[in-house]
């Protein structure tokens, strides 16, 4: 399945014209996700590659993430382009935060001079159907993020508002 996100109203980016996620089983809850972003990518700011280690606060420059519903609350997932990534379990809107006890995920990144992708294979949780939303930071090399979803609340950009887990996943 593809899906296109939208970048939030009140904060266009000049560098990327489009993102779009694909998303497909690879077996039991494990999904695959494939991110790719359209415009001019010498524009973007990419993290330099490090560790596949966890990482907080990866949000704070060019990441992608999903975030999925659990029976009680539900799970954020930040995926750099540096192959850092964190997982986090929320018991209610931004509210009992704490690290997912999740295996890590695999992350790859490959670009050309109009397009970045990055791939990523995780586990979502184990809990039946689960609602996602599938967001991006896309920050340009002069410091301007954009924020993409599938669906933005009213107001600023606010991945964790329930109206933003529009995918709804078996």
């Amino acid at each position: 399945m593809r899906v296109t996100l939208t970048p939030h109203p009140d904060i266009p980016s000049g560098a990327a014209r489009a993102v779009e996620v694909e998303i497909g089983p690879i077996s039991g809850r494990q999904v695959r996700l494939r991110y790719v972003v359209t415009g001019e990518i010498s524009r973007l700011a990419l993290p330099e590659a490090a560790s596949p280690e966890r990482a907080d606060e990866l949000w704070k420059r060019t990441c992608f993430e999903a975030f999925a519903t659990r029976d009680t609350g539900y799970r954020e997932f930040n995926f750099s382009p540096s192959t850092e990534w964190a997982a986090y379990d929320f018991d209610a809107y931004r509210a009992g935060m704490r690290n997912a006890d999740v295996l890590a995920p695999r992350i790859e990144g490959r670009h050309g001079p109009q397009h970045y992708e990055l791939h990523v294979a995780f586990d979502l949780p184990d809990d039946g159907k689960c609602h996602v939303a599938l967001t991006a930071v896309i920050e340009e090399t002069d410091g301007v993020k954009s924020y993409w979803a599938l669906k933005h609340p009213p107001g600023k950009p606010d991945f964790h508002h329930a109206d933003g887990f529009a995918l709804e996943l078996p």
